[in-house]
């Protein structure tokens, strides 16, 4: 892998798959054997894209069989249909309560509710080359809605925008302190929801802002970044063990300053590149069914629309987290302040996805044992699928994101102790 970050997509078939491919094991954690791992690796994504590749072929084929005559229409619509990509939106009404040059703060509360005797809540999407959209991924298949509906009215969500010649050296502590601007404008207080790579920095802020961290909500967040079997942790250790930040550096510069986005999403086309290839080949075979075509827009639209990130936020994740993992380790500190995990002791509510081959359930779940939450305020729960699923998949967003809120639901109404 060319970049380390590559932990915010996880290009599955089709944008309402739940389901992930099985995991590589090779009896040890990636990061300690790179290069095994990545050998067994290979070999099982080239033998899996064959096998996806063979499925989706002859699907496509027997279409094509049944109505020869149709086929260069299909065909026609098939290429128009992979290329014609919009821009990914918000779905739910909001407003932008706090603007910089690289994120801005939306407020999801509906004006019935703005009264609510409730904890408001703060969402921090993804921050790895594509739109913070992921958490209104579209009508019916939201993860804010999921939270809303739980009592949780008083909804935020931080969207990162794409980074620019005037946004490069933004630093982890501009990130830090748009959360802390945003909490305080919330009210001071706010249960904080971490997706992925927004998950660290929401742990991040906690370690440091504590008193601001009514309950920590992680779901497919690296925390140790070196556990599991993940491609990710391998290829990072491979890379950076002989070259250190060296190939990092290169890609920033390269792209003037900025991670390019295009360049994080192929490396999410390297992880897997079956499900690409079945993800087209099976468009060519259901080209003609309005809702397959229109799920696969969802799913293309999002995924293929990427962001640059800020050169200088992109290279300290990589060195501090991917790298020498050491928020886990208890060595992180941010402008001389040690950002220790021990610090927090709030509720915290963790959501893994059991095929998760991005953030294996072991980077997320490592987090319990270093807070200092008692173990009776700390849930941990597996999802049935893979990365991406915890924030779009139907199961997630209709079992697993409502069981969690509505326990921090209960820990936010203004007749529990201890609620600001």
């Amino acid at each position: 892998m060319s970049s380390a970050i590559s932990a915010a997509g996880d290009p599955g078939s089709v944008a309402t798959e739940d389901t992930a491919p099985e995991a590589t094991r090779i009896g040890g954690p990636a990061a300690e054997h790179p290069y095994r791992f990545l050998l067994r690796y290979g070999a099982h994504t080239t033998r899996r894209t064959v096998e996806a590749a063979a499925r989706a072929t002859g699907a496509a084929w027997w279409s094509t069989a049944r109505r020869p005559w149709a086929a260069p229409a299909r065909t026609a619509l098939w290429v128009s249909t992979m290329l014609d990509r919009a821009e990914p939106r918000w779905h739910l009404q909001n407003r932008v309560t706090l603007e910089t040059d690289f994120a801005r703060l939306r407020d999801f509360t509906l004006d019935e509710h703005r009264g609510d005797d409730v904890v408001p809540t703060l969402v921090l999407p993804p921050q790895a080359g594509h739109s913070s959209t992921v958490v209104d991924f579209a009508p019916g298949q939201s993860q804010l809605t999921s939270i809303r509906e739980t009592g949780l009215t008083r909804l935020y969500a931080l969207e990162w925008r794409a980074a620019t010649s005037a946004t490069k050296r933004v630093t982890i502590t501009d990130y830090l302190e748009v959360v802390d601007r945003s909490i305080r404008r919330m009210g001071g207080r706010a249960n904080l929801v971490g997706d992925c790579q927004g998950g660290w920095l929401a742990a991040i802020y906690a370690t440091l802002h504590p008193e601001r961290v009514h309950t920590l909500t992680l779901a497919g967040a690296p925390i140790d970044f070196h556990a599991g079997d993940s491609v990710i942790a391998a290829s990072t250790a491979a890379l950076s063990g002989r070259l250190g930040m060296a190939p990092y550096r290169a890609l920033v510069a390269a792209n003037g300053g900025n991670m390019s986005g295009a360049a994080v999403l192929g490396n999410f086309l390297m992880i897997q590149p079956q499900a690409e290839i079945a993800r087209q080949l099976q468009l060519l075979a259901h080209v003609e069914d309005p809702e397959h075509v229109r799920r696969y827009r969802v799913f293309e639209d999002w995924f293929k629309h990427t962001q640059d990130v800020p050169g200088a936020f992109y290279l300290w994740l990589v060195d501090n987290l991917f790298r020498r993992n050491r928020l886990v380790r208890g060595e992180l500190e941010v402008d001389g302040r040690p950002a220790r995990l021990s610090a927090i002791d709030c509720p915290v509510f963790l959501l893994a996805g059991a095929t998760d081959h991005i953030t294996p359930p072991e980077q997320l779940f490592a987090i319990a044992d270093h807070v200092s939450t008692p173990a009776a305020q700390i849930t941990r729960r597996t999802a049935a699928g893979g990365h991406l699923g915890l924030f779009t998949g139907h199961k997630a967003l209709h079992e697993d994101w409502p069981a969690l809120m509505a326990q921090v639901y209960r820990h936010s109404t203004r007749g529990i102790v201890g609620v600001a």
